[in-house]
């Protein structure tokens, strides 16, 4: 089954008419994209969007031979070109099926938003599936059959690729496309890493794709560490790179306080972004889980970790420093540096970046920056992909 993508861009297109926005600026060559529209063996139409006739004709095809023409969401952008010769365009109701004198066949997907999903399934038996903007399946068999291909707006809903994930609609060797892109999108190379960290990828506008043919997946580091400042968004852009995924364990080694409202604030404010699949556990006892199989951990934060490992050993203390805190804490930060090493686990830690700022006045201030900027160093040489946050933008420092 062969894919062409006349558009892959939001029902606006990308850049949006008149937005002086930085991605709406990035977006020229093959970053510009119309909306999305998908033709399939050159006889169905999923999506008709404006110069669909024209974008056809810029990637070697022609519309004539199209056999059927489908809708998939309430389109919002601007007035459609209705090319003379097209069948009528229609919307599938939800569950039911169409069989293509072209040898397609087609089911229609429910989704928990307005639209319709479509589920093609071509001759030579490759399936691949596709979802409108902001669209999620509102249910799915379970286990399902992977798909040979996916196509969704995986920036504006990455559970409901962990959705599909979860079922087992999406696999190992699903080639994962986002479409619907739109200005929210990171501009330029950043695009790019971010999909890839979903395992997912964009093409430009007018490829031509085979279904089903082998695809490299982008490879998704097991171990990646988050760096940052304080509000710098570390925490924020570590949960962006396990959203695609179902059933994170979310590992908290803040614990509780107690008649802090700030803390309390803080916490609530995490847990509401968090998506509602994923589990919480506070502890800073991290080698057991990290030894153990299961799904994703974000280990937010390290710095906190480290707080309760020094007072574990008395390390605020000059004199039990000098007298044996040292030596415990170096054990303890080496045995979760092996248990990094030895994890099968995928693992986003979240960890301030230290070293930049003013020396602090104490002491054991001074030990507390030198002992994380050891842990850090450490933990990083375990990952394979390590990121610097500055003011809410990744620098990949690693991978």
């Amino acid at each position: 089954m062969e894919l062409t993508l006349l558009g892959t861009g939001a029902p606006d297109g990308l850049p949006r008419h008149g937005c002086p926005c930085a991605s709406c600026a990035a977006a020229v060559g093959e970053e510009a994209r119309a909306a999305t529209s998908l033709l399939v063996d050159g006889a169905l139409l999923i999506d008709l969007t404006p110069g669909a006739a024209f974008a056809a004709a810029r990637a070697g095809y022609s519309l004539v031979g199209v056999r059927q023409v489908l809708l998939s969401h309430p389109h919002a952008g601007p007035a459609v070109e209705f090319p003379a010769g097209l069948p009528a365009p229609v919307r599938v109701p939800d569950g039911r099926r169409l069989s293509l004198i072209s040898g397609h066949r087609v089911r229609a997907v429910a989704l928990d938003s307005p639209g319709t999903g479509y589920e093609v399934t071509g001759p030579d038996g490759t399936r691949l599936l596709y979802l409108p903007p902001g669209g999620a399946p509102a249910g799915l068999p379970d286990p399902a059959e992977p798909y040979d291909m996916a196509l969704l707006d995986v920036l504006g809903r990455p559970d409901a690729l962990a959705a599909l994930r979860a079922s087992g609609a999406v696999g190992a060797t699903t080639d994962v496309l986002a479409v619907h892109l739109d200005h929210t999108a990171p501009p330029g190379r950043e695009l790019h890493r971010r999909l890839a960290t979903a395992g997912a990828r964009a093409v430009p506008d007018g490829q031509t794709l085979i279904v089903g043919e082998y695809h490299a997946v982008p490879d998704l580091p097991r171990r990646t560490l988050v760096l940052g400042g304080a509000r710098s968004g570390k925490s924020l852009e570590a949960e962006r790179r396990l959203a695609a995924f179902p059933d994170v364990l979310y590992v908290a080694t803040g614990g509780t306080r107690d008649g802090d409202p700030e803390w309390a604030a803080r916490v609530k404010a995490h847990r509401e972004r968090r998506p509602g699949s994923w589990r919480t556990t506070e502890t800073c006892d991290l080698a057991p889980l990290l030894a153990e199989e299961g799904p994703p951990l974000l280990i937010d934060c390290l710095a906190l970790w480290l707080t309760d490992a020094m007072d574990s050993v008395g390390a605020w203390d000059d004199d039990t420093w000098a007298h044996g805190g040292e030596q415990a804490l170096r054990e303890r930060v080496s045995a979760l540096v092996a248990a990094v090493r030895a994890t099968s686990r995928t693992v986003v830690a979240v960890s301030n970046e230290v070293g930049s700022g003013v020396v602090p006045a104490t002491a054991s201030g001074r030990r507390f920056r030198d002992e994380l900027g050891r842990l850090n160093a450490a933990f990083a040489d375990e990952c394979e992909h390590v990121l610097l946050v500055v003011a809410g933008q990744p620098l990949p420092l690693r991978g």
